[in-house]
C-alpha cells in the first residue's frame, strides 16, 4: 500500500505555483515539488498527482491519494474526467495534463480521499509549505510551456 499526499498552490491565478508531494510506503518516505513562473493552482493540483503517480517504479500498486483538490477528485471519482474525454475535451481546461493523468492512472488500482485544506491534517500542510515554497523559487522555476502557449504570456 502506498500513500500520497499531494497539494497544488498559485498566487495569482495565473500566477507563479508549485506543487508538493509525499509518497509513503511503510519505511519509505519521499518528498517532490517543483515550481512554475506561471501556472494555475487547479493545474498544480493535477499536476502534483500525475508527478506522484509517475514516481512510482512499477504498475499494479494499491494507492491512497489524500488531496485538498476538490477539482482533481470530484473529476476523477464522479467520472467526469472519461466523459470529457469521450468529448475530446471541448470547451474543458487542462487537456494536456489529463490525458497525462489517464495514462499513469491506469496503472494502478488508485483510490482518493479528500482533506480539509489548511485544517492541520500534517501531511497536508507539508505539502502546502512545499508547494509554496516551490512557486516563489523563481530560480528554479520551470516552464509551464503548454499552459503559456495556451493562455499567452
Amino acid at each position: 500500500m502506498i500513500e500520497i499526499f499531494t497539494d497544488g498552490a498559485s498566487s495569482g491565478n495565473p500566477g507563479p505555483g508549485g506543487y508538493g508531494v509525499i509518497l509513503r510506503a511503510g519505511k519509505y518516505y519521499k518528498e517532490l515539488s517543483e515550481g512554475f513562473r506561471k501556472t494555475t493552482n487547479n493545474r498544480m493540483e493535477l499536476l502534483a498527482v500525475i508527478v506522484a503517480l509517475e514516481a512510482l517504479k512499477k504498475p499494479g500498486y494499491e494507492v491512497t491519494i489524500y488531496s485538498d483538490s476538490k477539482y482533481v477528485i470530484d473529476a476523477i471519482e464522479k467520472k467526469w474526467v472519461f466523459g470529457w474525454l469521450k468529448k475530446g475535451f471541448a470547451g474543458k481546461k487542462n487537456k494536456d495534463l489529463w490525458l497525462r493523468f489517464l495514462q499513469v492512472y491506469k496503472l494502478h488500482n488508485v483510490k482518493f480521499i479528500w482533506v480539509k485544506g489548511h485544517a492541520g491534517h500534517p501531511e497536508n500542510e507539508r505539502c502546502d509549505v512545499l508547494a509554496v515554497q516551490a512557486g516563489k523559487d523563481k530560480l528554479n522555476h520551470k516552464i509551464d510551456s503548454v499552459f503559456e502557449m495556451e493562455n499567452g504570456k
